[in-house]
C-alpha cells in the first residue's frame, strides 16, 4: 500500500524578499516542469494554487494551447502532464479537494530551507506513504517562501535538501523533482 500523492504549488500567502505578504506571478515554467515530474512520479493532482483571475486567465490560455490539436501535435507529453493539473484558490481548497476524493483529509506537508519542531525526514515521510493509507498534500512555496502563520498550520514540514556546499538556492522546480523522486522513486539504496 503506498498513499496518494498530491502536489500543490503556493502563490498565496508568500513573502517577499521584505517579508511583506504577496500573491506571486505563475511561470510557464512551473506548470510545465512541475506537471510533467508530478505525472512521472505518480502524483495524482498538481494544484495551482492562486486566486487572481489575470493570472488563471493565463494558466487557461497555456493549457489550452497544449490541449488543441496543434499543441498536442507538437508535443504530446506536455499534454498528458496536463491532465492532472487543477486549479484551485487556497489552499483550504486543495485541502477539501483531495479530501472529496479521497474520503479522508490529508497529512498537510511542505517545504522549507530551515528546520521545525514538526520537521520530518524524507526516510520517514516515504515509509509514512508505505505504512499509512492517509493521502499526502505535498505543498511547495513559491517567493520567499509561505507565512509563518500558514506554515503553523501544516502536519509535516520536510528537511532541507542540502547541496554539496554553502550555496543553497533552488528553484523550485528543481526541488519539486528532487523531493518527488526521494519520496516516490525507485528504491535505488536497497
Amino acid at each position: 500500500m503506498t498513499s496518494p500523492l498530491y502536489v500543490g504549488l503556493v502563490h498565496y500567502p508568500i513573502y517577499d524578499k521584505n517579508f511583506n505578504v504577496i500573491a506571486t506571478a505563475i511561470t510557464n515554467y512551473d506548470l510545465h516542469d512541475i506537471s510533467r515530474s508530478a505525472k512521472t512520479y505518480g502524483v495524482k493532482k498538481y494544484f495551482i494554487i492562486h486566486h487572481i483571475p489575470g493570472q488563471l486567465d493565463m494558466v487557461h490560455k497555456i493549457m489550452d494551447f497544449w490541449e488543441s490539436p496543434v499543441g498536442r501535435n507538437y508535443n504530446g507529453y506536455r499534454t498528458q502532464a496536463f491532465d492532472i493539473v487543477d486549479i484551485r484558490p487556497s489552499i483550504e481548497a486543495a485541502v477539501e479537494a483531495v479530501t472529496t476524493a479521497e474520503g479522508k483529509k490529508p497529512y498537510v506537508v511542505t517545504t522549507d530551507a530551515r528546520t521545525y519542531a514538526n520537521t520530518i525526514s524524507y526516510k520517514d515521510l516515504r515509509h509514512k506513504r508505505e505504512e499509512d493509507d492517509t493521502p499526502i498534500l505535498l505543498l511547495f512555496g513559491t517567493g520567499y517562501g509561505m507565512t509563518k502563520e500558514t506554515m503553523e498550520k501544516f502536519d509535516f514540514i520536510l528537511e532541507p535538501i542540502y547541496g554539496a556546499g554553502e550555496y543553497n538556492h533552488l528553484s523550485v522546480r528543481s526541488a519539486a523533482a528532487i523531493i518527488l523522486d526521494r519520496l516516490a522513486g525507485e528504491d535505488w539504496w536497497k
